[in-house]
């Protein structure tokens, strides 16, 4: 019998799903930041941007659908975080409106700023967005500074039932290095997998070794704050949550969870390995070309894994600094039964859009992009 606990556990796993396709679909902002750093000329420069042009929509769709997921199963979390911490979300919007603007005008006849204007945007975009939300996602595990008080809703002058404990909004969270370090570990990743899929699209062998360059050097950056953020994870206290719904804190809290759901370690080295193995053969092998495809799946697992982490085993996954009690759990923050009930049979349906998205993929990806290609294409 399916039960409310049961789906509850059900949603988490698709948001954390869709938080490991996330991440990977990064590799847009990745690869937008080296459009400088690897494109040493116009044609190199003008390829970078005419292939991640062919897929920044699906980034952003996917953050919003990321966001509107949130919103139909945690609509606690969604009021609360999005409501509060709303100058995180805002700079992510922007970076991302610099994105779409970018893309649609820098070609464009009558642009009065210049190319180089536009790319510069797109640059920003790419250190920032990743830089962003992987400090937002890192307070997943060290708290922000929010109330919740449910009573509120019945308060006809001021039905609020979440506020923020600070005027910061959401700003305070670049005060704890822990989520800096996770927003860095992120933006190295995103950097790596930019680097991974121009490889694989692009066919120019000048611009290949240079996106090899950047790919060694993002990656071993990555690397070193992998090590830095488990490390810190693993031997944090964690906001844990007992079988009558009260909030404590838990020493090596994140280390218990793992230890007590061992499929999280097994897709957290079964990611590492992926990811090693796809960045290793492209810098080991100057014709592999495919190393995206073994990173891709890598990243969803791990960035699945610590989603799991977060929010399973009676953990509270989005905890409050400020109160407590207020910490928002998948049981205190869920959508009612018959929400959830009725969004998993729509839930159903996110294979065959899968299969859509992935076969319209390979046919605008099935040849590599060139320079002769792209004087008689249309360019971003």
């Amino acid at each position: 019998m399916i039960t409310y606990a049961f789906l509850q556990q059900y949603w988490w796993l698709l948001i954390a799903l869709l938080g490991g396709l996330l991440v990977f679909l990064l590799f847009v902002q990745g690869a937008n930041a080296l459009i400088f750093l690897a494109g040493k000329n116009e044609a190199e420069r003008q390829l970078l941007v005419n292939s991640t042009g062919r897929k920044w929509e699906l980034t952003f769709t996917t953050l919003v659908t990321f966001g509107g997921a949130f919103f139909a199963s945690f609509p606690l979390f969604y009021s609360t975080s999005f409501g509060g911490a709303y100058w995180v979300w805002i700079l992510i919007l922007i970076t991302f409106v610099f994105q779409a603007v970018s893309y649609e005008f820098q070609s464009k006849a009558g642009n009065i700023l210049g190319k180089t204007t536009f790319r510069v945007f797109l640059t920003l975009n790419g250190c920032l967005a990743p830089l962003l939300i992987g400090t937002a996602v890192g307070t997943f595990f060290t708290g922000s500074a929010f109330t919740v008080n449910k009573a509120a809703v019945g308060d006809i002058a001021s039905p609020v039932i979440s506020r923020w404990a600070n005027a910061w909004h959401g700003l305070e969270a670049v005060a704890n290095p822990f989520n800096v370090e996770f927003g860095l570990m992120v933006m190295f990743l995103a950097v790596a997998l930019g680097a991974l899929y121009a490889i694989n699209n692009i066919d120019e062998e000048a611009l290949a070794k240079q996106l090899r360059r950047a790919l060694a050097y993002s990656f071993v950056a990555f690397l070193v704050m992998f090590v830095v953020v488990m490390a810190q994870l693993l031997t944090m206290d964690g906001f844990a949550v007992s079988a009558d719904g009260v909030v404590y804190m838990e020493q090596y809290k994140y280390l218990h969870n793992l230890l007590a759901m061992p499929h999280t370690l097994v897709m957290i080295l079964m990611g590492a390995v992926l990811l090693v193995a796809g960045v290793a053969a492209t810098l080991l092998k100057a014709r592999f070309t495919r190393g995206i495809w073994l990173a891709a799946p890598g990243t969803v697992l791990a960035v699945m894994a610590l989603f799991m982490l977060a929010g399973y085993n009676n953990t509270a996954y989005y905890p409050s600094t400020a109160d407590l009690q207020s910490s928002l759990t998948l049981a205190n923050s869920c959508s009612s039964e018959f929400t959830l009930r009725t969004m998993a049979v729509v839930s159903l349906i996110i294979p065959f859009v899968v299969a859509y998205i992935a076969y319209f993929w390979r046919q605008m990806d099935k040849k590599s992009l060139t320079t002769e290609e792209l004087e008689h294409s249309e360019k971003y």
